[in-house]
């Protein structure tokens, strides 16, 4: 037993050791194998960092050439850029050198003239002095010769010397006066031209009797009427003159009023077309008459501003508008006259820059107040003034009413516009009749003005007075003269006779040399 026993324990000893002797074994294959698997890897990390560093030596060599090309690029940019400013730099070089030659130039000439004015300031002050020695040896003279003081020569030697100087300034006078009026001149054709082509209005004359033709003679009796009841019922109502007299089939209407007598004449023409001539038809008749004309003017006032292209005008002003169609002045319808004087002006203030509307406006209503004459008493300025303040209207309205008559002065384009058109139209040939008396008295007057002047032979006015021709003497008056002394006779003409449009003095020199075969 003990035998089996120590041979069993023998066995597990023996087993034991061979089996520590089989791991050890086992654990040296295995840490052999690591240290292989270790040795591999290591190989294969040596072989992975060889290969990074030869691309990090192509990528180096890549970013070292990539370095190169750009510094080489830039360096022949730089070098071009350098080339351009050096070029423009020699540009601007030669330009300052030119400047510099050029103001170097300019201040030799200034230093020339610089002393040339100074040599003429020298001569001038020289031949100032030579005058005044030249004067006072005139003075001397006189004083030893003639007798005279001092003081009594040397109010002649200035007599002289101011004669001469007018001369000079008359010359003057006369080359610029010459130039100035050729640009005038031309600018207010071509406005005035402008406006007188660009419209054309209606000749208008006005007589003071209208004639009603009738059929048969008859009804010059029925007209009369019982006792001359219907005739006189008929100019109590119309305000006006019934002519009946031997002429054939006509009964004749006279007044001042242009409206009665227009108003007159429909109803008289409308009574002899219904026949029952009798005082209740002759007032039933003529208050229809008068509805329809009151009608009618609002309508033609309406038409007119539309036409002119106004607004906000008061209906008042529209209804005296529409009432200048009978109005005359001169002869001149008031309401024809009206729309010239708009119309031109309005051409006229396009002309010359200012505001057409407002000019038309000012030139329909520059004689509202005609419309109100027969009415109330005053001047038509005045009134119209007065009743276009009361309705609100522009100040450059009420200064045109005013300054086309010359009671101010245009203070707008538009008013000097409206004073303009107003001459043109009052002055045309044919639009008015002037009373002979005042045509002759502003002709007597304009011919004495001129004669009043000295060293004038003869004066003669023509062209209906809007030109005045003057003989003066020649050996009293040079040229340089004439030209001042036609000067101060149109000043004195402006400002002491009152005309239409414009007069044109004429002053002529006149020699005559005579001498006889014998």
């Amino acid at each position: 037993m003990v035998l089996e026993s120590l041979a069993v324990g023998g066995a597990a000893v023996v087993s034991g050791v061979a089996g520590f002797f089989i791991a050890k074994k086992m654990e040296v294959a295995n840490y052999e194998i690591h240290i292989a698997q270790a040795k591999a890897k290591a190989k294969a990390i040596e072989h992975e960092a060889e290969l990074v560093l030869s691309n990090s030596n192509i990528k180096i060599k890549e970013a070292e050439l990539e370095a190169k090309r750009k510094y080489e690029d830039r360096t022949i940019a730089l070098k071009k850029e350098h080339s351009e400013k050096m070029l423009e730099l020699e540009k601007k070089e030669r330009g300052y050198k030119d400047e510099l030659k050029k103001i170097t130039k300019e201040r030799e000439e200034i230093q020339t003239i610089q002393n040339s004015a100074n040599s003429l300031f020298e001569e001038g002050r020289n031949l100032q002095e030579m005058y005044r020695a030249k004067v006072d040896e005139a003075l001397l003279v006189l004083e030893r010769s003639s007798g005279l003081t001092q003081n009594e020569a040397k109010e002649i030697v200035l007599a002289k010397v101011e004669e001469q100087s007018r001369a000079e300034i008359a010359h003057t006078v006369r080359r610029l006066e010459e130039e100035a009026k050729q640009d005038i001149k031309r600018r207010v054709n071509y406005i005035l031209a402008q406006a007188t082509t660009r419209f054309a209005g209606e000749f208008a004359a006005e007589r003071l009797i209208n004639v009603v033709n009738i059929k048969d003679d008859e009804l010059k009796g029925r007209i009369i009427g019982k006792e001359g009841r219907n005739i006189k019922t008929l100019e109590m109502l119309l305000g006006v003159d019934i002519i009946i007299d031997d002429t054939p089939n006509a009964i004749i209407l006279s007044s001042f009023n242009l409206y009665r007598r227009a108003i007159a004449t429909k109803v008289i023409e409308l009574l002899v077309q219904d026949g029952r001539i009798q005082p209740a038809r002759i007032e039933g008749i003529y208050e229809k008459v008068k509805d329809e004309f009151d009608h009618s003017l609002m309508e033609e006032g309406e038409n007119i501003v539309i036409d002119l292209g106004l607004t906000k005008v008061h209906p008042e002003l529209v209804k005296l508008i529409g009432r200048l169609k009978f109005r005359a002045s001169y002869g001149q319808n008031a309401l024809g006259h009206s729309l010239e004087v708009a119309h031109l002006a309005g051409i006229i203030a396009a002309e010359t820059g200012g505001d057409v509307l407002l000019a038309r406006r000012a030139g329909i209503l520059h004689d509202i107040g005609k419309a109100l004459t027969h009415e109330t008493a005053g001047s038509h300025v005045d009134l119209g003034a007065e009743i276009c303040r009361r309705y609100k209207e522009h100040d450059v309205v009420i200064n045109a009413i005013y300054a086309h008559h010359g009671h101010e002065e245009p203070t707008s384009v538009e008013s000097a516009a409206v004073c303009a058109a107003d001459t043109l139209s009052a002055a045309r040939p044919g639009a008015r009749r002037e009373v002979l008396e005042s045509f002759l008295k502003r002709v007597q007057d304009i011919e004495d003005i001129a004669k009043s002047k000295p060293g004038i032979k003869q004066v003669y006015a023509i062209n209906a007075g809007r030109e005045i021709r003057v003989i003066a003497n020649a050996k009293l008056i040079n040229d340089d003269e004439a030209v001042l002394l036609a000067k101060e006779i149109a000043q004195e003409i402006e400002s002491k006779v009152q005309y239409p449009g414009e007069i044109k003095v004429n002053v002529i020199r006149e020699l005559r040399a005579i001498d006889f075969a014998r």
